[in-house]
């Protein structure tokens, strides 16, 4: 007689991992060398993991939990997890970190002598999203994107070896800008978990209230506010152009992808006239290959 097959217990690294596949943006695409995606699929793994936390989107069951040491009781509590991931993520850097996707992350950090400030950023941002849920002004959200965007760009450049000072400023304009683009498509997943990431003023600039934006159907007002923000995302792609143009091969292909998206994203949101209510507007394969041809003409 067959003995039943066993069940496989979870794998957090593995179904962490493979939320690559659903992402926005490249994480770690075929063209790249070997090594470079082996060290952006490990800095994935950590951004990737942070968010959950912040998001309470972890799987069932407190898998990560139990491998960050946090007692069962406290498994639901997002700030004692961000804690204990920011103290596993002290150990990549001096010891033996407990989760599996840090001890990936560990080889990548000394390969490329990474610096902790990047990763303490995005847990900033995680904890900050627990405590702070509405935003007063325009200055107020990009002192959040610093937090919990540009330190992925950063990461990126560092791990390929092209930091300059000028490319981390024209990376943080990206990276703000499909920052800003992801909150204009998620406005009503995010008012459901309570979060409005449209600053206060302009609300109040426009006449928008929250009651708003928990509509199937955004009216002329809100149409209007989405218009303004997607324009701020637009000019900041165009700051940040220069970035492309600032490296060669096929890292330049990658940068222009995430430049390609974020415009890609912004024209989807424009052919939805603005709503965005019913759901994230996405740009279909066709604009996107259009969008990255005409960033790596320079004809953004």
């Amino acid at each position: 007689m067959t003995e039943p097959a066993t069940a496989r217990p979870a794998d957090p690294e593995r179904n962490t991992l493979a939320k690559a596949a659903t992402e926005n943006f490249p994480v770690a695409p075929f063209f790249l060398p070997r090594e470079w995606r082996e060290d952006l699929v490990a800095v994935y793994g950590f951004c990737r993991l942070v968010d959950d936390i912040g998001d309470g989107d972890l799987a069932p069951g407190g898998a990560d939990a139990r491998l960050l040491g946090v007692e069962p009781d406290r498994a639901e509590d997002r700030l004692v997890l961000l804690d204990a991931l920011e103290a596993d993520l002290r150990r990549v850097f001096d010891g033996t970190p407990l989760h599996p996707l840090l001890r990936r992350l560990q080889p990548t950090v000394r390969r490329r002598a990474l610096t902790p400030g990047p990763f303490l950023g995005l847990v900033a941002a995680n904890r900050q999203d627990q405590l702070v849920t509405r935003y007063e002004t325009y200055d107020d959200l990009l002192a959040y994107c610093e937090l919990s965007a540009n330190p992925v760009g950063r990461l990126v450049l560092a791990v390929t070896g092209t930091s300059t000072p000028e490319r981390i400023r024209r990376s943080d304009a990206v990276c703000t800008a499909l920052q800003l683009v992801e909150h204009l498509q998620d406005v009503s997943e995010d008012l459901g978990r309570d979060r409005v990431y449209l600053p206060a003023a302009d609300m109040k600039r426009f006449h928008v209230e929250e009651a708003d934006l928990a509509v199937p159907t955004a009216g002329a007002s809100v149409r209007a506010l989405v218009a303004y923000e997607a324009e701020r995302a637009r000019d900041l792609l165009d700051e940040g152009d220069a970035l492309v143009g600032s490296v060669h091969g096929r890292l330049r292909l990658l940068l222009a992808g995430f430049v390609a998206g974020g415009r890609a994203a912004v024209h989807a949101i424009a052919a939805a006239e603005y709503d965005v209510l019913p759901g994230p507007p996405k740009p279909g394969k066709a604009r996107l290959l259009r969008e990255v041809g005409m960033t790596l003409r320079g004809k953004g």
